[in-house]
């Protein structure tokens, strides 16, 4: 079983909290002094983000797209444009070219293949999973199976809330969530192997 979270490059599932949940610890690190994290994205999942909201504040954007450059491209103002990468591996070699200290944590926030690519690299070591509760329909999948219930993917462990917390720097809301008829739960998962 796959945990679906799209359908036609739309969230199959519209909740409000969700979308802070990433906020949280997406946009500067807890370290002082504050640095700015990094978010890498595939072309679609940019282009589903309202033209308003992008580039994602208080961030460095990353989009990856095969029809991109072959060497990352570096937009004259990051307040208006996101680095362009050919492929993930070639946004994360941009990304740890940064000068020492001036760059925080990188976080993956989608698509479905940009997903799957970094979870299969070394330095994937933690998801940030909001459990979503409720059946949708949808034609993208994540594709580890992170349940808790011993049926997950090896190598994989749910951590707990004060785990998430320490890491994150906040309080994160604690267990079942509902809102807008959608149950839902904040995780955090780390690889053991």
């Amino acid at each position: 079983m796959a945990t679906p979270f799209c359908m036609s490059g739309i969230l199959a599932f519209m909740v409000v909290q969700p979308l802070v949940y990433p906020q949280i610890s997406l946009t500067h690190s807890k370290v002082e002094p504050p640095v700015m994290n990094a978010v890498i994205m595939g072309r679609k999942t940019w282009e589903s983000i309202p033209p308003k909201f992008r580039p994602l504040k208080g961030r460095l954007n990353v989009v990856i797209s095969r029809s991109f450059s072959p060497s990352p491209e570096e937009p004259a103002s990051l307040e208006t444009e996101p680095v362009k990468a050919s492929s993930l591996e070639q946004a994360i070699t941009y990304l740890q070219q940064k000068p020492q200290g001036s760059l925080g944590r990188v976080f993956v926030i989608g698509g479905g293949q940009i997903y799957t690519a970094a979870l299969e690299l070394k330095e994937a070591k933690r998801v940030l999973l909001t459990k979503v509760m409720s059946d949708f329909e949808c034609d993208t999948f994540f594709s580890l199976k992170l349940n808790g219930k011993g049926e997950s993917s090896p190598g994989w462990v749910m951590r707990s809330k004060e785990e998430l917390d320490t890491w994150t720097g906040e309080a994160v809301p604690e267990g079942v969530q509902v809102e807008n008829d959608t149950s839902y739960e904040f995780q955090m998962w780390e690889r053991t192997s």
